[in-house]
């Protein structure tokens, strides 16, 4: 970590800046807030500062956060009616099935699952993660696999309620539990277990600029095996891999880039699977773009949406051995550890480039410039463009604006049309009808008149009936004459 501070200190000085440690100073341009506090944004300044984290990113970033954020979204989402364009993915599609511990309705529910799986199948195949939802770095992480786990779990959360009851605990401490079904068949690189850190970046939140960029691959020290007791056997950070006592020696192949993996499932499974070349960074990139802009759009009405705020969030994803991509969690303040050579390229990279974004986007809003093209972007791939939907939004009120503005003057020339041709009017028996009354101000043809009213006026004056030109129409074919007006666009007369 020391050695990104030093990177951030480099970037920043090479652009004439100079680092300051009174937190309470407003005269600042750009602040790394590595946790939420208070403090951190008091002095916050929209158009004026920089802030690294959005303050209520906690909706996508914890684990009850984003769960009930996708519930929402998909909730809402089944109300409207979508084309297949606008196809969304389902939670279960993505999402393990995942319950809240803090919600008795369905704590009861699992505990009521978890009894009735493990009567009909292995201790295996009914395994659940139980994981604090605030919490990263697989800390407060443990595994319910029997149901003498499930009861000291079950223990434990009613010692929590009732410390809460009595207020005896810290609000630190009070972290609500959510439970997952564990991935039961992981896909494996060289049989040991993996997932995947790709990074979500929202660069601008006024407008929303959100983009995506590969991270790397974590994988365990040890051959996976789903009875082990050793969670570092079923947790791939590299937080955890630090206690395990091979690390230091395979510390280099606990992290593979992403042109190793997609090099490995070539060789591997491509042929086996049925997988087109290049699977890794082809469809498992798009499916990895697909999920994270769903849950973009599921908090994107939540977040605190003010010039100068961003956000870079770690999304960790697994692939099961059908090659179906699940997303487990996101998270802020991702880890940005350089401790082995992939680190080294990958996330110097992604931090300078995070800030060029931001900064360049930073600008152009504050100046009123166009945004795209950006030229700082490299890596970095665009997944939602709010400033497009902005200008949509404001064509769309600019028409509706000269619509209305339309129909009034419409309205009022038809009415100033009126006014000039009532005092024209004069009754004619009809040739052909003896009942029907004709004006001589009918053929003027002027009911829905758009032009001026002096133009009205004058094509009244113009188009006024003779007495011969009466006779004419007496003796036209009435067929003829609603052909004729249909091709003028008018509607025949009776």
């Amino acid at each position: 970590m020391w050695l990104i501070f030093c990177s951030l200190c480099s970037y920043c000085e090479n652009r004439g800046w100079r680092r300051i440690y009174n937190k309470h100073r407003d005269d600042f341009r750009l602040k790394w807030c590595e946790t939420k506090s208070p403090a951190n944004y008091s002095n916050f300044r929209e158009g004026k500062h920089l802030v690294y984290q959005i303050p209520n990113n906690m909706v996508l970033t914890t684990k009850i956060g984003l769960l009930s954020s996708l519930r929402e979204f998909e909730r809402v989402r089944s109300k409207v009616k979508h084309g297949q364009a606008h196809r969304r993915l389902k939670m279960e599609e993505f999402i393990p099935t995942t319950l809240r511990m803090d919600a008795k309705d369905e704590r009861e529910v699992f505990f009521s699952q978890f009894a009735q799986q493990e009567a009909g199948k292995s201790a295996e195949s009914c395994m659940w993660i139980c994981k604090p939802t605030g919490l990263n770095q697989g800390r407060g992480i443990f595994l319910l696999k029997n149901q003498q786990d499930v009861a000291e779990f079950r223990q434990k959360l009613q010692s929590l309620e009732e410390s809460r009851a009595d207020r005896r605990m810290p609000p630190r401490q009070n972290q609500a539990y959510v439970v997952q079904r564990y991935i039961q068949k992981p896909l494996l690189l060289n049989d040991r277990k993996f997932d995947v850190r790709s990074y979500l970046l929202i660069a601008c939140t006024d407008p929303y600029m959100v983009f995506f960029r590969h991270g790397y691959v974590r994988l365990t020290c040890d051959v996976y095996d789903p009875r082990s007791k050793n969670l570092s056997a079923h947790l791939t950070n590299q937080y955890m891999q630090k206690k395990n006592p091979l690390y230091s020696r395979l510390k280099e192949d606990t992290v593979w880039s992403m042109e190793s993996f997609n090099a490995y499932v070539n060789d591997r499974f491509q042929v086996a699977k049925g997988l087109p070349r290049d699977w890794v960074l082809g469809a498992f990139a798009e499916r990895m773009r697909q999920i994270m802009t769903q849950c973009f759009l599921a908090v994107k009405a939540k977040l605190d949406c003010r010039p100068g705020f961003f956000d870079l969030i770690g999304c960790d994803f697994m692939v099961d051995q059908d090659f179906k991509v699940w997303l487990l969690e996101m998270n802020c303040n991702p880890a940005l550890h350089t401790n082995c050579e992939v680190l080294k390229e990958v996330i110097p990279r992604t931090v300078v480039e995070t800030l060029d974004l931001t900064l360049e986007l930073f600008n152009k809003c504050r100046l009123r410039q166009e945004i795209l093209p950006l030229a700082s972007q490299q890596d970095f791939v665009l997944l939602y463009n709010g400033a497009s939907e902005r200008v949509c939004r404001f064509r769309s009120k600019s028409s509706e604006f000269n619509q209305k503005t339309f129909n009034r003057n419409h309205r009022t020339e038809s009415r100033s049309c009126k006014v000039l041709t009532e005092g024209k009017k004069r009754t004619v028996k009809s040739p052909n009808n003896p009942l029907t009354e004709d004006t001589a101000a009918e053929t003027s043809r002027l009911p829905q008149c758009t032009t001026s009213g002096a133009e009205c006026s004058k094509a009244d004056r113009s188009k006024t009936t003779t007495p011969r030109d009466r006779q004419k129409q007496s003796n036209s074919n009435p067929v003829e004459d609603s052909l004729k007006a249909t091709d003028d666009g008018k509607q025949p007369k009776s």
